[in-house]
């Protein structure tokens, strides 16, 4: 609970059942979040053991991909407050009272890995990741003229619930990139976002997309391809996206 708002934290999950519990454990540990639940997205075997062991509630999501497990999430939570992370113990719970405080002044609360400070020894924040993901993050900033964005790839975020069903149906992305095009969604239907930096740590286990250096430069690509059809979008179909009021 936070100022009184129920608070749900949504994991998605594929490849962590070595580190999911203790991740569960350490959210469930600051003693805000009134529920925390876990979309198994097609987890490798002995996940589902590892979260029956704690209090988090299980999700199954059949369709592939780190988008389809968060909007799947965004469907289960109860929460007026959500917060999306990741169990694979590169995120720390306690950042999540960093987010909730912002989070009552600002419609969407992203994180960012790119502080030099809170960036943890073994972290996969080397130089090609950490100015990638800066300047990507910039490119977003300049076309939209919006706040200041320094990281377009972190996934530890809290949006509202109103925020929320204002731009669900919009989402379009099942995959990799949902996180950008969720933060295009809140630039351009002009919510008031905010960028926070969170500590980053070392990964436990292996990481298919940002582990391998070709994978993360092509992902960029399309990050950068996904930001500029949404740019376009905003010119050519100025009504398409509906302009967020705030709380009414």
């Amino acid at each position: 609970m936070w100022q009184g708002k129920k608070v749900s934290v949504v994991f998605p999950t594929y490849n962590e059942k070595e580190s999911i519990r203790a991740a569960i454990e350490d959210f469930q540990y600051q003693d805000i979040a009134d529920e925390i639940i876990v979309i198994n997205n097609n987890a490798a075997p002995g996940t589902s053991e590892e979260v029956a062991k704690t209090i988090a509630r299980e999700i199954m999501e059949p369709t592939q991909g780190y988008g389809a497990a968060i909007r799947r999430g965004f469907r289960e939570a109860v929460g007026e407050y959500i917060i999306v992370s990741e169990p694979d113990g590169t995120f720390f719970g306690r950042d999540i009272v960093k987010l909730l405080a912002y989070a009552d002044d600002y419609d969407v609360v992203y994180g960012s890995r790119t502080v030099k400070e809170l960036i943890w020894e073994g972290a996969n924040m080397g130089i090609f990741l950490k100015w990638g993901n800066y300047a990507v993050a910039k490119l977003m900033e300049v076309l939209f003229n919006t706040t200041s964005l320094t990281d377009v790839g972190c996934t530890t975020r809290c949006i509202n619930r109103r925020a929320l069903k204002h731009i669900e149906s919009y989402f379009t992305v099942n995959g990799s990139f949902f996180g950008p095009e969720m933060m295009l969604l809140t630039v351009i239907t002009r919510m008031k976002i905010v960028q926070l930096p969170v500590n980053y740590s070392q990964r436990v286990g292996h990481s298919a997309v940002t582990g391998n250096k070709i994978v993360a430069f092509f992902l960029g690509l399309r990050m950068i391809r996904l930001i500029l059809s949404y740019r376009i979008k905003g010119w050519i179909f100025k009504k398409r996206f509906k302009v967020f009021s705030g709380p009414s």
